[in-house]
């Protein structure tokens, strides 16, 4: 299989701190020419944001793009809802894991693919908790200390 040909701007590096990953999609985002030039350039924020499914649609929140410089009156809100494209199927999976407790959509990604196109990746995840999280650093750190001392050998 030939590997495809991304260019990642924006990445959520909290959503992995914060949440247990269960699966992953990939979205496409409807976004105004202003917006789509906006991320070309790099202007893209994932911070805070999250996805909800409304009327058999999901929609991203809190996803800053930043206005375009030369966009003047065609500049759209930054913090404006985005709609996300994926398929019926797609999206009734993601409602029935969502209605399960616990479970939230969030961000991970945004990234170009091989078309120019923007792309988002977006996971279905579980919160964790504080005790997660410092065993996580943990675990890390244990590995971190091996690979130094595996190194020095």
């Amino acid at each position: 299989m030939a590997e495809r040909k991304l260019k990642l701007i924006a990445n959520n590096k909290k959503a992995r701190h914060d949440y247990f990953i269960e699966e992953e999609y990939e979205a496409g985002i409807v976004l105004t020419g202003t917006e789509i030039k906006s991320i070309r350039a790099g202007g893209v924020s994932l911070r805070d944001s999250f996805a909800k499914v409304e009327g058999g649609e999901v929609m991203v929140y809190n996803m800053h793009i930043s206005p375009y410089e030369k966009g003047n009156r065609y500049n759209t809100d930054p913090l404006r809802q985005k709609k996300l494209l994926l398929h019926k199927k797609e999206i009734r999976k993601l409602v029935g894991y969502i209605s399960r407790d616990g479970l939230t959509l969030v961000p991970l990604e945004v990234y170009l693919d091989e078309h120019g196109r923007a792309k988002m990746k977006l996971a279905v995840a579980r919160g964790k908790k504080l005790f997660d999280k410092r065993e996580d650093i943990a675990k890390r750190d244990a590995a971190r200390d091996m690979d130094r001392r595996m190194k020095n050998k």
